[in-house]
């Protein structure tokens, strides 16, 4: 999950799949800008490493931009809470959620976001237990918020994320979600928090509760612009600046990470665990129910990746030499057999229906049961593409994230 704490057990996978010969059609109009590129010029490690970069930098830029606009709609809510404030509040999350989704594609090769020192922990941590943060329903005193003792700043909230616990998430995207929709003790929509909870004399430490939420609220904005930064171009010595240097190796860690989010992350920890437990809690962003949308946006960012083009927010594409070009270098069917495999995967996570929570439910042949293992079934393809992808252009051994 994005942030259970992998103890980062791996899969050393072998790099030698036999490829069909068939050539498959491709599957999504995006590729359409990188081809031509790659026609028009050899496609090169370094040329895919740099247009990545560029792209990295986009979509990091479209996350500090609806960050910085959810910021806004949470200072207004907080100045003045009030059930239309708190509805725009909710809107910018999940708007600003659709960016954010994308950049997963950008994990597990302890880049920027997930190094020793990244901030991933802090932004995306799930699942969350309420009670470390807030009150929950039958416990009115649990929480940091409810703790005067505990001095709200953004340095204590940092020291207490996670602490005693994986679960002890204080930070991030979905301790905002949670202060926006509260406990989701719905079996048909999301947490119902009512504003109030907000409005000193209305709720006990409403004060507390404002500032936790602001204080929250800045350090994921903070967070993001570290992101921008590292990524941004013509910084001498930043990440980007080292990454464009790196050749094959660059290469290397962009199909590390779409692998890993492939099978790992998203099949395995996001879909495959909830799945089989049929549990709320093993849900992404249960608060808003919001979980069929972060599967979307996962699939989405991996095929940005691969073929070298992201759409902002703007409705702009960054688009360049591709992972897809570099392969069909040296074996086109295989490059169009993967982008068919990565449309697929996207186009099944788009059929994963809200609320998920009721998804999982039922037995094997249930409806939603049977979307999420479609899903799952074609990301887990799709890893084992891009381990073949991975050999086709020189790297003969790749340590992906497991289930």
């Amino acid at each position: 999950m994005s942030h259970r704490l992998l103890p980062l057990p791996v899969l050393v996978a072998a790099l030698s799949l036999s490829v069909a010969s068939a050539v498959w059609p491709v599957a999504h109009a995006q590729a359409t800008p990188a081809v031509a590129v790659a026609a028009a010029s050899p496609v090169t490690h370094a040329a895919v490493a740099q247009q990545y970069a560029a792209l990295v930098h986009a979509n990091y830029e479209d996350v500090l931009g609806t960050a910085k606009a959810l910021q806004s709609a949470v200072d207004a809510f907080l100045v003045a809470p009030s059930a239309a404030t708190q509805d725009a509040a909710k809107k910018a999350w999940l708007a600003a959620r659709e960016a954010y989704g994308q950049t997963e594609a950008f994990r597990f090769y302890g880049g920027p976001i997930d190094s020793d020192n990244g901030p991933e922990g802090r932004m995306n941590a799930w699942p969350m237990d309420e009670s470390f943060v807030d009150s929950v329903k039958g416990k009115p005193n649990a929480g940091l918020v409810n703790n005067p003792k505990f001095k709200i700043t953004a340095k204590s909230l940092m020291a207490q994320n996670e602490r005693g616990g994986e679960e002890n998430i204080a930070t991030g995207w979905h301790a905002i979600e949670f202060f926006l929709w509260g406990q989701d003790l719905s079996e048909t929509g999301p947490g119902a928090r009512s504003f109030e909870d907000f409005v000193d004399g209305k709720a006990p430490n409403a004060d507390r509760r404002r500032l936790y939420m602001k204080t929250a609220m800045d350090l994921l904005v903070s967070d993001a612009e570290s992101l921008v930064k590292a990524w941004a171009p013509g910084v001498k010595n930043n990440y980007r600046a080292k990454f464009e240097k790196g050749g094959k190796e660059s290469v290397r860690k962009m199909l590390v990470g779409l692998g890993s989010l492939s099978r790992g992350e998203l099949a395995g920890e996001r879909l495959e665990v909830a799945l089989n437990s049929q549990d709320q809690e093993d849900e992404h962003s249960c608060f808003s129910d919001n979980t069929h949308r972060d599967a979307v946006t996962n699939a989405k960012g991996i095929q940005n990746v691969w073929l070298g083009s992201y759409q902002r927010v703007d409705g702009s594409v960054v688009s360049g030499p591709s992972l897809k070009d570099l392969v069909a270098v040296t074996d086109a069917a295989l490059a169009d057999k993967t982008s068919k495999q990565i449309a697929e995967s996207v186009a099944a996570a788009e059929g994963i229906q809200a609320p998920f929570d009721r998804e999982i439910l039922g037995d094997k042949n249930a409806p939603g049961r049977q979307r999420i293992q479609k899903t799952i079934a074609s990301l887990t393809q799709q890893s084992k593409d891009l381990v073949a992808a991975a050999s086709a252009v020189g790297i003969k051994k790749l340590t992906l994230v497991e289930p």
